[in-house]
């Protein structure tokens, strides 16, 4: 049964007031999982679950300007999704593309992008170049967007272009191998010079990583939702921001 929207309103601000702002998370990560399942829930085709799938980032990252969190890191499209038809596949590239437009109209938000573009249509490889470029005259929410994105891939690219750094410098493979450090591999990540995620959300009731941010999520918690991407609300993300701010944090202790 669907609360009545006078008692959500006020359920919503109940909420908000009782977050605590010191323990807000600086950077979350989400997995925006469900949109062909909502859109099976609806007889509908599955390029209006991936819709509304768009839809629902935007909302998403005014929600999160709200709330002061400064970088969010979107899970949009995996190497492994690749797989899927190549109809399914041009809808949603078009779809992210059209994304992209609307974030490129938001002056305050910046945009760093995480994956193999090679992967990617031309178009929507260049669409997304162009829209990293931009400097935000006034940023307030950093957005990483992981698409062609694997994380087992993000390593094997880390290593790569340490070597690759390495040999530039004139150093031989024992000297890496002798002086390699945590901090060695975190510095050629895509997400280099960036906190790491405090926390992870995964919507539509699946609860695994699937590769998302396999290194950066080593101390992050991890909060499941059962709600579909598209039906993910802003009381459910209030309730993930509760549940975190109860939680201590031990990083590995």
């Amino acid at each position: 049964m669907r609360m009545p929207r006078i008692l959500y309103n006020f359920y919503e601000r109940s909420l908000s007031k009782s977050l605590d702002a010191a323990k807000v998370p600086a950077h979350i990560g989400v997995m925006v999982d469900g949109n062909r399942r909502w859109a099976k829930q609806f007889n509908a085709p599955t390029g209006h679950g991936h819709q509304a799938g768009a839809d629902k980032i935007l909302e998403f990252l005014g929600w999160c300007q709200e709330l002061g969190i400064k970088v969010v890191t979107l899970y949009m499209l995996s190497t492994d999704n690749m797989n899927r038809s190549v109809e399914e596949l041009d809808e949603l590239m078009g779809i992210i593309a059209n994304t992209m437009d609307l974030l490129d109209a938001d002056a305050d938000i910046s945009v760093h992008a995480m994956g193999a573009p090679e992967l990617l249509p031309d178009y929507l490889a260049a669409r997304l170049s162009s829209l990293t470029a931009r400097v935000p005259a006034r940023e307030r929410i950093h957005v990483n967007m992981a698409i062609g994105y694997g994380g087992r891939r993000e390593i094997v690219d880390a290593v790569r272009e340490l070597l690759c750094d390495a040999n530039t410098a004139g150093r031989t493979i024992m000297d890496v191998a002798e002086s390699l450090t945590v901090e060695d591999i975190s510095q050629f990540l895509y997400t280099r010079g960036q906190p790491d995620p405090d926390l992870v959300i995964r919507t539509s009731g699946e609860q695994r990583l699937s590769g998302f941010l396999m290194w950066q999520s080593a101390y992050s918690e991890f909060y499941f939702c059962e709600a579909l991407w598209p039906a993910f609300r802003k009381i459910d993300f209030l309730r993930a921001l509760r549940d975190y701010a109860g939680r201590s944090r031990r990083f590995g202790s």
